[in-house]
């Protein structure tokens, strides 16, 4: 399967149906062996790849378009698009190789999930979905997350008055874990300024769009929160938002 990925690379002899299909079954086989993540992420440019591919597909699908009942056949380039956000979801969150052509990436979901957002709410919310599991991977550097865009993309999804309990809790872990990290101190002198500098930037960030004190009160509703999730008891956690 490498070497089927790396011959389309050089020569583009496969369809991007197949150019995905090929890179799902080798992502799918990520977890049971370590070995395949120098492949992936160093050799074959998973992050660069999946970036060039999803701009050039969604070039080609009519956001605006509004779905026409459940009969409309969707078209190619959408289901390729989430096929794409499926194996992207779920390999963010694990792999250890990191490299800045991940801000790329993290570019892309963010202007995807924009254009998705009216009238392809399962694409909108994989964006989302994706970028929660980006934060919960330590190898990721919080400010490539930051200039990536994706933490002004999942605070857009804060003030939309359709926000459900799924998005909700996403949005929610994903802002813990970046609080988290922020909070934990270096010992290095050097690394601890720019820890100090680059949570100020997440909270200028956060006290632009009128959320400066929403951080803070994650922290003190998430167990709670969380239990009551897991254990399938009615909750609307979008209403635990606090708004300033």
């Amino acid at each position: 399967m490498k070497d089927i990925i790396n011959y389309h690379q050089k020569h583009h002899n496969l369809t991007q149906l197949a150019y995905q299909s090929a890179w799902q079954f080798l992502m799918s086989r990520f977890f049971n062996d370590d070995s395949l993540e120098e492949v992936i992420a160093n050799k074959l440019h998973f992050a660069r790849e999946a970036r060039r591919e999803i701009e050039e597909l969604t070039r080609c699908i009519d956001w605006k378009r509004k779905k026409e009942g459940r009969r409309r056949k969707e078209a190619k380039e959408v289901l390729v698009v989430k096929r794409w956000f499926c194996v992207i979801e779920n390999d963010l969150s694990p792999i250890k190789l990191w490299n800045k052509v991940f801000i790329g990436l993290f570019s892309s979901i963010a202007c995807v999930h924009r254009a998705a957002k009216e009238n392809h709410k399962e694409i909108s919310e994989k964006c989302i979905c994706s970028l929660r599991n980006a934060a919960q991977n330590r190898d990721v550097k919080v400010d490539d997350l930051l200039n990536g865009g994706a933490v002004d993309a999942v605070l857009e999804n804060i003030i939309q008055p359709t926000l459900n309990n799924k998005i909700a809790d996403k949005i929610l872990k994903y802002f813990v874990n970046i609080s988290k990290r922020l909070k934990k101190k270096n010992e290095g002198e050097m690394e601890e300024e720019e820890r100090k500098e680059l949570k100020r930037k997440v909270f200028d960030k956060l006290e632009e769009e009128g959320y400066e004190d929403t951080i803070t009160s994650f922290h003190k509703i998430f167990v709670f929160l969380e239990i009551k999730y897991s254990l399938g008891t009615l909750l609307k956690i979008s209403d635990y938002f606090v708004i300033v």
